[in-house]
């Protein structure tokens, strides 16, 4: 007779620890998903309720070129989002003339007509956010707190866990000082002759 099969905790208790695992690390993954899903939604809205901020104070007006496009300075070339620049002029609030160096695409000749995006002073500002930008700052935002939520999950279980097996180890080799003589025909220390026990 094993160990395992005299002490009572044999295969059958560890079978049945598999299962308990294993519907505690699914409860985990499914409380992560859950608070990734409500991050995902709530970094959505708050982005909806921004955008519309924004959106309020921008204005689409026609540009018109007075020079060729060039090549921006490297000090501006990361606040534009295309390739080039060129002087050009524009009206906002109406029959108020601003100028200024604008965006546009490569190669814009002078005295071309481009879209221009201004804030409510007529300044040239970007535009407003698209749908695709709010949806991956949402995605982004929930796979992080899935995999922060997952991660912690199973920290917490890999403790319980490991607090567990800790318990039961004890409690088998208790078992065992206790079973293993009688099993092994093995006197107890402080028994036999002399020792007043029978």
């Amino acid at each position: 007779m094993s160990h395992q099969e005299q002490s009572g905790q044999g295969p059958t208790a560890s079978g049945s620890a598999r299962p308990a695992g294993r519907a505690a690390l699914t409860l985990v993954l499914a409380i992560a998903l859950i608070c990734g899903a409500v991050a995902a939604g709530m970094l959505w809205n708050a982005g909806n309720r921004v955008e519309r901020a924004l959106a309020a104070h921008r204005h689409q007006v026609q540009a018109t070129t007075t020079g060729r496009a060039e090549e921006p300075r490297a000090a501006t070339r990361q606040a534009v989002t295309t390739s080039s620049v060129a002087p050009a002029v524009w009206e906002y609030p109406d029959d108020v003339r601003r100028s200024g160096t604008v965006p546009v695409p490569p190669r814009t000749p002078q005295g071309r007509t481009v879209a221009l995006w201004v804030d409510d002073r007529g300044a040239p500002t970007r535009p407003p956010g698209g749908t695709a930008n709010l949806a991956l700052t949402a995605l982004a935002g929930g796979t992080a707190t899935a995999a922060a939520a997952g991660a912690a999950g199973a920290g917490v279980l890999t403790l319980v866990r490991r607090r567990a097996e800790g318990r039961r180890l004890g409690a088998w080799e208790r078992e065992w000082e206790r079973v293993e003589p009688v099993w092994s025909g093995r006197l107890r220390r402080g028994s036999g002759p002399g020792t007043g026990e029978e």
